[in-house]
């Protein structure tokens, strides 16, 4: 187990952080418990602080730092000691869109050369940093494949739901003639909705027929 534990990075949701520490006297404790020192601890701690961006905050007290920053230095103890396999909880919880987009560029980057494990509730981030997907509901697993691929298996797929000013039965019609389209219903008293055959995207081919009657 420990040799195990020694090629694997772990950032948990809550991020354990001793509150009074440094954000600087933290990484260099965890270079420590990692079994670095000297030169070699330094140049590690230097290089996660340049790919986590917190140079900024290294003096300051852990306990005094936004949420965002907290988990960037947890990120960077996950990643001091370069590990083979990374395990993610949420690794964006708490991130503005900017740092959001650093963090996840950064982990697209180091997946090819790690094997990446996200936990996360973020869908936009199974999209934005996965090739595979795995969805568990009550302990099982349900899913297991690409994003792309989850994206596809829905009826709903590339689907558009359109609210139409008047003669919605008219509309309807033009739409039901297309050959992308599977099926128009009426969702509500001014609004279609149309499913793609094939699943293909249809979105430019219904405004082109709309837009031309």
């Amino acid at each position: 187990p420990m040799a195990v534990k020694q090629r694997i990075g772990y950032l948990p949701e809550g991020a354990p952080l001793w509150p009074d520490m440094t954000a600087g006297g933290f990484l260099e404790f965890i270079a420590g418990v990692r079994g670095f020192s000297g030169a070699e601890a330094d140049n590690r701690i230097a290089d996660v602080v340049g790919k986590t961006q917190i140079a900024s905050i290294m003096n300051q007290p852990l306990e005094t730092l936004s949420k965002g920053f907290k988990r960037r230095v947890g990120l960077a103890q996950a990643l001091l000691h370069d590990p083979d396999v990374l395990i993610l909880d949420e690794p964006t919880d708490g991130l503005d869109p900017n740092q959001k987009y650093e963090v996840r560029s950064l982990i697209s980057a180091m997946s090819k050369e790690k094997a990446i494990v996200i936990s996360t509730h973020i869908l936009e981030e199974v999209e934005a940093v996965c090739t595979r997907a795995i969805i568990i509901a009550h302990g099982r697993i349900v899913a297991d494949a690409t994003p792309a691929d989850l994206l596809a298996r829905s009826d709903r797929h590339n689907a558009i739901s359109l609210r139409i000013g008047s003669n919605i039965e008219s509309a309807r019609g033009i739409l039901l003639d297309l050959p992308v389209v599977a099926s128009v219903e009426l969702a509500q008293a001014n609004r279609l909705f149309v499913r793609a055959k094939g699943r293909a995207p249809i979105l430019d081919d219904v405004g082109e027929a709309l837009r031309a009657r």
